[in-house]
């Protein structure tokens, strides 16, 4: 009697036990497809935060939102050049004095407007922050 029921015991340890295996196999392939999605989706915001779109037939660059722990590489050179700026200079700053330290004729309006329009972007996108009287400074 006693050698029945630890045979039936055993019977149904080895059932759980494939089935466990099972499991484990299809766990593991599972986290092998994860780790492959999320590297291709990290690839692909890389690439569509740099790569420029089309809006209107006209080529024009892709500024992500800010989120928690999104470094500013992923900006266009361009706009890095722009945070670099604001963030270099003493306390908040006008559009006109960005342009400066960029070498930007600001004396042009074809030449500040653009850049005024980055700046704006920016601060859209939560990589700046603009002060009621029109100046633009870093988030703290």
């Amino acid at each position: 009697m006693r050698r029945a029921k630890l045979d039936e015991l055993e019977e149904q340890l080895a059932k759980q036990l494939a089935e466990v295996r099972i499991e484990r196999d299809e766990l593991a392939v599972a986290e092998r497809v994860l780790e492959r999605v999320s590297a291709e989706l990290a690839d692909e915001r890389v690439s569509a935060a740099s790569a420029p779109g089309q809006v209107g037939g006209r080529a024009v660059m892709l500024i992500p939102h800010r989120e928690p722990g999104m470094e500013e590489n992923t900006l266009p050179p361009e706009y890095q050049r722009i945070l670099s700026a604001v963030r270099q200079a003493a306390g908040p700053v006008m559009a006109r004095e960005v342009g400066d330290m960029l070498a930007v004729d600001v004396r042009v309006k074809s030449k500040l407007e653009p850049l005024r329009g980055k700046l704006v972007r920016l601060t859209d996108r939560g990589w700046l922050r603009k002060l009621p009287d029109g100046r633009f400074t870093t988030h703290i």
